[in-house]
């Protein structure tokens, strides 16, 4: 056996979606912040998340993150988000995925009943409370960066559907919000191909007429995720797919899907602070939210989002690069 790279992971998966969690072998990313970091990481070292999330390694859907020094002394780690389709400024489930990971392993010091992990993300400080009974953590809470509605009511033209309309809200990512029925399609994974067509198709329309843009930080734009609210959704308890580009489906509720609709619903005046509200996900799997207080971005309106949620340890491993090894990056297919 012959390898010039070894990464050292721990996979997990948060109410069904995928977190390999890379502990070692990738080294102190350079940057003065977690978010400079996703920056040089994006601009010198993709070939590395492209290894460790495209196939043979993983899958169309897989998700990840990369533990680091933190770059600010109330930080217990630092975090880079990779997935399929590039680096994240933050990603709900893999935090949920995280924090099980950094308790679980002892990685962290454990203290019963609950405890709290702060980690720095490119988008933030995020802290964490994490439910442990008997050494194992039993749920997640943790509480977001500001979110906010970047747009209401607005709309767009999506080939082959005519004029869309959709809210557009920020948790973490840009989400671009819409009602299902609005396509004539049905909430039913048998439908997922033409949901995920219509999904993509609407991002690209968005980002093409008004490509959103984040109020305080230029690096973090462009919508890359449609949330299809399923017929029956309202402020207490909504069923989504959630298409993420550049073709697959969330598994898990979505953290930063789930504060961007809060936000969305406190801005239509829909969700009040601290009512819980029940997402839930393509495949059934759910995340309590809460809206924590009011708060601002920019100078314009925001609000604080909570989620709770729960994330399953699934094995350890050691991925390697073989230097013969055709596909040093994975291929996509």
């Amino acid at each position: 056996m012959r390898t010039k790279r070894v990464f050292h992971a721990v996979d997990s998966h948060t109410e069904g979606m995928p977190t390999r969690v890379i502990t070692g072998g990738v080294g102190v990313v350079p940057g003065a912040t977690m978010a400079e970091r996703r920056v040089h990481f994006r601009d010198h070292l993709d070939h590395v998340r492209k290894l460790l999330m495209n196939e043979p390694r993983g899958h169309s859907a897989m998700s990840g993150a990369i533990l680091q020094p933190p770059t600010r002394p109330d930080a217990d780690y630092g975090v880079l988000f990779i997935e399929v389709s590039g680096l994240l400024p933050m990603c709900g489930h893999g935090t949920i995925g995280v924090a099980t990971v950094l308790v679980e392993t002892g990685m962290v010091e454990v203290t019963e009943p609950v405890t709290t992990v702060r980690l720095e993300v490119p988008a933030g400080l995020v802290e964490v409370d994490v439910a442990v009974e008997d050494g194992t953590a039993t749920a997640v809470t943790l509480r977001n960066v500001p979110s906010y509605c970047d747009r209401l009511g607005a709309a767009v033209t999506v080939p082959g559907y005519g004029e869309i309309a959709y809210d557009l809200a920020y948790g973490g990512n840009f989400y671009a919000i819409v009602d299902l029925d609005a396509y004539g399609l049905p909430f039913d994974r048998k439908a997922k191909n033409e949901i995920l067509a219509a999904g993509l198709a609407t991002m690209e329309a968005i980002n093409a007429a008004d490509r959103p843009v984040h109020r305080e930080d230029e690096r973090i734009q462009g919508c890359h995720h449609v949330y299809f609210a399923a017929p029956g959704s309202d402020a207490r308890h909504s069923r989504h797919a959630m298409a993420i580009h550049p073709g697959w489906f969330d598994r898990s509720p979505c953290g930063t899907g789930t504060s961007a609709r809060m936000a969305q619903l406190h801005a239509r005046g829909e969700l009040p602070l601290e009512r819980d509200f029940v997402n839930e996900s393509f495949i059934g799997t759910r995340f309590v939210g809460r809206l924590l207080e009011e708060t601002t971005v920019g100078g314009a309106p925001a609000v604080l989002p909570s989620i709770t949620g729960r994330a399953w340890i699934t094995g350890t491993a050691q991925y390697f690069l073989d230097p013969r090894d055709p596909f040093p990056e994975g291929f996509e297919l």
